[in-house]
């Protein structure tokens, strides 16, 4: 188990080392760069030019100073490796177009996007284990039949299209407007009643919630109905049924226990998929400040500090929760033996 860890926790440098190489080196190829933004929002009519696209009539010297601002005056091997020395001392730098450091930023949006991510992956398993339940029980029924095919087709339909519909039905689009259309909170939150904040927030929520989960129901849902049926059919089942226990005793009495492990370590996984690819579409249909949004942004406006910064803290956050995923597994059942399979 040690030798598990230890060579997990040894493969994570390496394996962020390629990943910000790779999408640094896809940036360099990128068109219209931080120092092409900043030249096209300036409407200097002196002549000049330069080797960048858009800089015909700025000052090559204001170029220049541009390009010290954002560090574009070094070769790019010399700015990676910078941005790796920064990196090893969680010195994420500062915005180009923020004016504020790229930490800050990631601390004061994630937790709108914790919330939304946390809300949507609970209430996919809180529907999904007990109707994997129900369709394990009844499989090849018509209830089976007729739920798998909903949750194919919720699975089918896109979350973002799901969101303007019901911004269509629902936000004042063309039918009712029940719900706000964007921003977590109203105004004036901070000074409504203590017990009116947590209200007003779910209200918010409800909309974006939905539209994320949409899509959610039909891997737990599946991983449980199969994790049942496979813990259903194995001698243990037949002989407790062949003491008179009931069924019900039977199946959340010793089935249970056995079948939900696989479908609870599927839940950290879960939600960094909401989290880090699910929110993006919906934080900015939304017009929700979370990170999903801010990268949105980012990548708009070629803020690379924000966009290396977030790539990086994201796939650290994920690969240590891959191995918390495993211990856990491994704490929980000890049969399973993630190290033995490794050698």
């Amino acid at each position: 188990m040690l030798a598990y860890l230890i060579r997990r926790l040894l493969l994570i440098p390496p394996t962020l080392f390629g990943i910000l190489l790779l999408n640094f080196t896809i940036v360099q190829f990128a068109p219209g760069g931080p120092v092409e933004q900043m030249i096209a929002r300036l409407q200097a009519d002196s002549d000049g030019g330069g080797p960048y696209r858009g800089a015909e009539g700025v000052d090559p010297k204001l170029v220049a100073e541009i390009e010290h601002q954002f560090g574009f005056d070094k070769p790019p091997i010399e700015r990676f490796e910078l941005m790796i020395g920064h990196y090893l001392r969680f010195d994420l730098g500062e915005s180009y177009f923020r004016g504020e450091r790229v930490a800050r930023l990631i601390w004061r949006k994630l937790p709108t996007s914790l919330a939304l991510a946390l809300s949507a992956t609970l209430i996919a398993y809180l529907v999904s284990v007990p109707l994997g339940i129900a369709k394990a029980v009844r499989d090849g029924s018509r209830f089976d039949l007729l739920s798998s095919l909903a949750i194919v087709f919720a699975y089918a339909v896109p979350s973002y299209l799901f969101a303007v519909l019901m911004i269509e039905l629902l936000a004042g689009g063309s039918y009712l407007q029940l719900f706000p259309l964007r921003g977590l909170v109203s105004e004036g939150w901070s000074s409504m009643p203590w017990w009116r904040r947590p209200l007003d927030l779910a209200w918010h929520l409800i909309l974006p919630v939905t539209a994320l989960v949409s899509g959610g129901f039909a891997r737990p849902t599946l991983l449980t109905k199969n994790a049942f049926i496979d813990e259903i059919g194995k001698q243990y089942v037949t002989t407790a049924r062949a003491k008179g226990l009931t069924p019900g005793r039977v199946l959340y009495g010793h089935v249970f226990r056995n079948a939900i492990l696989v479908v609870a370590v599927g839940f950290p996984a879960a939600f960094m998929r909401m989290l880090f690819v699910g929110a993006l579409l919906i934080e900015i249909i939304f017009s929700l400040d979370g990170m999903g949004l801010l990268g949105f942004e980012s990548v708009v406006t070629r803020d690379y500090p924000v966009v290396f910064g977030t790539l990086y803290i994201f796939t650290l956050v994920g690969l240590l929760v891959n191995i918390l995923t495993d211990i856990a597994t491994m704490a929980i059942d000890p049969r399973i033996d993630f190290a033995g399979r490794a050698s």
